[in-house]
């Protein structure tokens, strides 16, 4: 999986490519509304600091920084002046990028402000299991059986995906997430991702590819993105909250609601536009869709978000 993803011809590092939106939708490709959500949520963070000199905005996993750009373009000018913007990107920077994003392999150590990681641990490579080994898998997706899982991963597993069965040992994803959040001096950290919790693993895994905006086999010889759900309870540190992306977006002022329909006659132009923003919203916030994915926020230094 690391070699798919990101060895020197790595489905994310390869130069030229269009880059995740090329292959699948994510909610900062589905609407700007999702950007203008996390600049308010970037606002909050702000007050909860002081409204300090410097205010980092920490996009990990930034494909092209497309989060970042929508983000910079919603904030207030005088917020959007104290803003440092940081790009976390294991690809090259994009040619012509908004000259205030700047474009580094890890997470600035000591941040003071929003860390936002949008499906970024689904595709922190990780070991499958089968009945109590480890899957091996050749370059063509054919898989065999391994070693008995011990140690680390099996204390793991014991922990958070019990039982028999196929299960997907989520220990790298929880040290990615800690070392993310451990690069915070003061602020939020926010996971959003495809997510189960220990009371609902999925019995057969979730392991898949996306290629060309279809869902493919996960053959892991680069041409396709590898990617597995996040076990999210297991990521969350001491007073992380665990919601669901339409419960969070709706706190922060995206929502579904038709406008009233009496605006049809008296603006009809700002009744359309409204009407396609509430059409951006619904696809946000669906149940069986982007409105099921969670979120994990984990506050540092700071008081929770949302407030219990």
């Amino acid at each position: 999986m690391e070699a798919a993803l990101y060895g020197p011809d790595g489905f994310y590092v390869r130069p030229g490519g269009p880059g995740p939106a090329g292959h699948f939708r994510t909610s900062v490709h589905a609407s700007p509304l999702y950007a203008g959500a996390v600049a308010r949520l970037l606002r909050w963070v702000d007050a909860e600091l002081g409204h300090p000199a410097e205010l980092d905005l920490v996009d990990v996993g930034a494909g092209r920084a497309e989060l970042l750009t929508g983000v910079l373009a919603a904030l207030p000018a005088e917020v959007a002046g104290r803003v440092r913007a940081w790009a976390v990107e294991r690809a090259e920077r994009p040619a012509g990028l908004d000259a205030r994003i700047r474009w580094v392999p890890r997470p600035p150590e000591g941040a003071r402000g929003l860390l936002f990681a949008n499906e970024w641990l689904d595709n922190v490579p990780l070991e499958i299991a089968q009945d109590g080994r480890y899957v091996l898998v050749a370059p063509d997706g054919t898989e065999s059986p391994g070693p008995v899982v011990d140690g680390a991963d099996r204390a793991w597993l014991e922990r958070w995906w019990p039982g028999s069965g196929r299960a997907e040992i989520g220990r790298p994803r929880d040290e990615a997430w800690a070392a993310a959040v451990r690069s915070l001096s003061q602020g939020l950290a926010v996971a959003v991702d495809y997510a189960h919790t220990r009371g609902a693993r999925p019995p057969y895994g979730t392991l898949t590819g996306f290629r060309g905006g279809r869902e493919v086999a996960p053959v892991p010889d680069g041409s396709c993105d590898v990617t597995a759900h996040v076990a999210l309870d297991a990521c969350a540190g001491e007073g992380a909250v665990l919601l669901p992306q339409r419960e969070a977006l709706a706190l922060l002022g995206v929502s579904g609601a038709r406008p009233p329909l009496a605006t049809a006659s008296s603006d009809p132009a700002g009744y359309v536009r409204a009407l396609s923003r509430a059409g951006e919203a619904a696809e946000l916030t669906a149940r069986g869709g982007l409105g099921d994915f969670g979120w994990l926020v984990q506050p540092v230094g700071v008081r929770p978000w949302p407030a219990a």
